[in-house]
Order: C-alpha cells, then structure tokens, then sequence
C-alpha cells in the first residue's frame, strides 16, 4: 500500500498540478477541441440536416427517423443559442456533442444520423461552410472599405499632396489619387475573395472517412441544399485538403499587409511634422502623463493585427507541410489559426474603414508640403524634353544644376529668375514657369492611370460602377 501511494504521488508530480489524474488529464487536453470548434455549430446541425435529408430520400433510413433527426437538430440549435447547451470536453469535439445530446433527445434514431458518413468528412464540411461564410463577410468589408476610399477620392480629387519614394519627396500627387491606390489594392483582395469562394465551393460530405461510401447517397443532393456548387470528386484529397483555409489566411495577410501599410501612413500623416491629416476621436486615445498627445492607437493596432494574421499562416502551412494522405489528427489545428486570423481581419478592416470615413483632411499642409523637395524638377526636365527638344540625359543634367542653384540660394525653382535659368541653359524661356507649379504639375500628368485631376475622376467612375 505504501509503494502504491509513493508511486501514485510521484506520477501525480511529474504530471503538474493541472494533471492530477495523470495521463489521461493529459489526453483529454490535447485531444479535445470543442473549446474551439463549438463555433462551428451552426454549420455542424446544418450539414446533419442536410444528410439526415438525404440519407431519406434515398431510402436509407426511414422518413419517421428522419423526421425526429431534424427535429431534435432544430432543438439542439435553440438551446446553443439561448446558452442552454452544456458542452463537455469530454465528448471531445462538437460533433460528438452534438451527436450525444440528440440521442439524449429522440433515443435510437439518433444513431442513424452518422449512417455514410465519418467526422472526417463531417469537419471537412463544417469548416468550409465557416471559411465560406467567412469570406463572404469579408468581401462585404472590402466593399465598404473601398467605398470609403471612393468617397475621400472625389473629395479630393485635385487636393495637392507629395508623392513619395524612399519616403523622400518626388512628384506632387493629389490625394484622391493616393486614395485610388488602396482602392487598387483593396480591389485586388476583394479579387482574390471571389475566387477563392470559388475554388471552395465543393460540398466534401459523403466522401466518409476518405475512401467513399458504398450506401446509395446522392452527394449532387447535399451540395445543392448546402450551397454548394457540387461534390467534391476525391475522397482522399476531400478529407486531408485544407487548401481553402490556406487560402483564407494567404488572403487575409495580403489583405493585412496592405491594412499596416495604410496604417503607418496614418500614423505618419497624423504627426504634428507632417499634420496632413487629423484623427478624430473616436480612433484615437490620449496619453496618460502628457495631456498634448494624440495618439493613432487604432491605426497602431492594425498594424500590429497583421503579425498575428502572418502568424496564422504560417503555423498551418507548417501544420500541413509533412502530412500523407488522407486524414491525421494534425488537422485539429487548423480551426484556431482560422479563427484568430478572421477576427483580427474583420477588426481591422472595420476600424480603418471608420479612419478613413472620420479623418480630416488638411489640405493646406499637403499643399505647402508638395512644392518642398523640388518636386517639381521632373516637370522641369520633362519640358526641356518636350520645348527645347534636349534629350532626357541631358535635360536630366540641367535640371539637377537648376536644383543645386535653388539650394543654393535657398529658394523653390519656380523662385529662380530667368536668367538664372538661362544661364545654365541659354533656350529656356519664361514658358518653364507655366510647368513649375505643383498644381500645373499634377495637372499635366494625364497618362491613363496618372494623378491629373481629370484623370482620377475617371478612376473613381469606373470604380463606382463596380463597387
């Protein structure tokens, strides 16, 4: 008795003080998963309701036992969402939860419901319906976002601002055009929802444990009730492919990554240096010791939601990266990346959409900082290109001995007299000033795709009826 109790205790220390029943504490933790994947529920019952229909229509089981499935399924949806439902750890996952308590509620019948079907097949669709649902979610966010960016661009679609490179003054830009290229970039992401909703849209139930059934199911049946458009056509790939929470997450961290790259220039702009734009309340917070501060928390936030995001997809491309065909119980760890990562997005987006709508724009400060950095020296080039007829090297050449002679003397080029001018190039005439000026200077640029007012207004207008 002595040596059974020193054991006994000394198994209960190597286990930790969480694990006081030993190994199979051990087991139940890192096998259970239904503190997780009881958010897919919804799409659990549904995809019941959907074989249990199924499964009657082709004979398999009766239509009185089919009847009480759908009914007890249809109770079991009430209680979760009423908070009636207790959820055990102990029935591992919530399929197995679900399934339990339905046998509580119509006995037998209950048994009958996983009848050509396996919880490989039945996660399999669980989890796409979520991702599914997900996306599209998504899309309408990005459609919200993107309309957001629309509407500051025809606000501001002559409003001068400089175009940056190495976050160094370049060209002068207007800020509706600036606007347009996150409209381009939220456009793509939106691309890349739609296609992925429709890479996915293949219904995985029926392809059982990963070889297929030999009960009669018509599997065309339950894509179609499900939202699907068919079948999936490989039981092995159906039950071992996570490809569509791949591409949620390769989604959602490009998606991400533009966010962040908005947010630093949020958080830049918002500077008293810079003061471009101001950020209202609502998205910003003050600091705690210095009663002038203004902090851009929000857009902070987003920026640092995209490290979680990348986090995400690259823990499941690692989970996926040494499986064999068909299921292993790797798998389990796919949901929580998932989830992690579309909450963080769908925050994200929110929070900016409402930046973008509330900010104030202070136009005289971009204006002001527009025309420092001689920004305007292409324009100079380019107009010894064009009326002197000098080539781009050698009008290059000019233009940067005009700047050296503006830093010089400390002025902007269009404050150079003429005869400075000429002095370093003899056919300059007054003409040059007509370019000199960053409003003439966005202005000209009325390639398609460039920052002209005229031309962002096409933009935003092509956007429009396509938002």
């Amino acid at each position: 008795m002595a040596d059974g109790s020193s054991e006994t205790k000394s198994s209960n220390q190597m286990w930790g003080g969480r694990f006081a029943s030993g190994p199979d504490a051990i087991m139940e933790e890192i096998n259970a998963s239904i503190d997780f994947d009881k958010k897919l529920y919804a799409q659990d019952i549904r995809g019941s309701i959907a074989h249990a229909t199924m499964l009657a229509h082709q004979d398999i089981i009766s239509a009185e036992d089919k009847d009480k499935i759908v009914h007890g399924l249809d109770t079991i949806l009430s209680e979760i969402e009423s908070g009636a439902f207790e959820f055990s750890r102990r029935l591992e996952d919530i399929h197995m939860n679900v399934e339990a308590r339905l046998a509580a509620l119509i006995g037998p019948a209950a048994g009958r419901l996983h009848t050509a079907r396996s919880r490989n097949d039945q996660v399999a669709l669980d989890f796409r319906l979520w991702v599914k649902e997900e996306l599209q979610k998504t899309e309408k966010a990005l459609t919200a976002l993107i309309a957001a960016f629309l509407d500051r661009a025809e606000e501001h679609a002559d409003t001068v601002m400089p175009g940056f490179t190495h976050l160094q003054t370049a060209q002068p830009v207007t800020f509706g055009h600036h606007c347009m290229a996150y409209v381009e970039m939220f456009g793509r992401d939106r691309s890349r929802v739609r296609h992925a909703i429709e890479h996915m849209d293949e219904s995985p139930i029926g392809a059982a444990a990963l070889a297929g059934t030999g009960f009669p199911i018509d599997r065309h049946m339950t894509a179609k009730a499900l939202g699907f458009r068919e079948p999936t056509r490989n039981s092995i790939d159906t039950v071992s492919d996570r490809d569509f929470a791949l591409e949620f997450l390769s989604i959602a961290a490009i998606a991400a990554t533009h966010l962040s790259r908005l947010a630093e220039e949020i958080v830049i702009w918002s500077t008293p240096q810079f003061g471009f734009i101001r950020l209202s309340d609502a998205f910003s917070t003050g600091s705690s010791i210095m009663p002038q501060k203004k902090n851009p928390d929000a857009a902070e936030l987003v920026r640092a939601k995209t490290g979680r995001i990348n986090g995400s997809l690259i823990a499941l491309l690692t989970v996926m990266k040494g499986l064999p065909l068909a299921y292993s119980k790797d798998m389990q760890e796919d949901k929580e990346q998932v989830f992690d990562a579309a909450e963080s997005l769908e925050l994200a987006i929110a929070a900016m959409t409402g930046m973008v709508r509330d900010m104030t724009v202070r136009a005289d400060r971009m204006k002001a900082a527009a025309g420092s950095g001689y920004a305007t020296a292409t324009d100079l080039a380019d107009w010894l290109v064009r009326e002197v007829g000098l080539p781009f090297r050698d009008a290059h050449h000019v233009t940067g001995r005009a700047v050296a002679l503006a830093e010089q003397k400390g002025c902007d080029l269009a404050e150079l007299s003429l005869a400075e001018l000429q002095a370093i190039n003899p056919a300059i005439t007054d003409k040059v000033f007509d370019v000199l000026t960053v409003e003439a200077s966005v202005a000209s640029r009325t390639s398609f795709g460039g920052t002209a007012p005229a031309e962002v207004q096409k933009q935003i207008a092509w956007w429009r009826a396509r938002n």
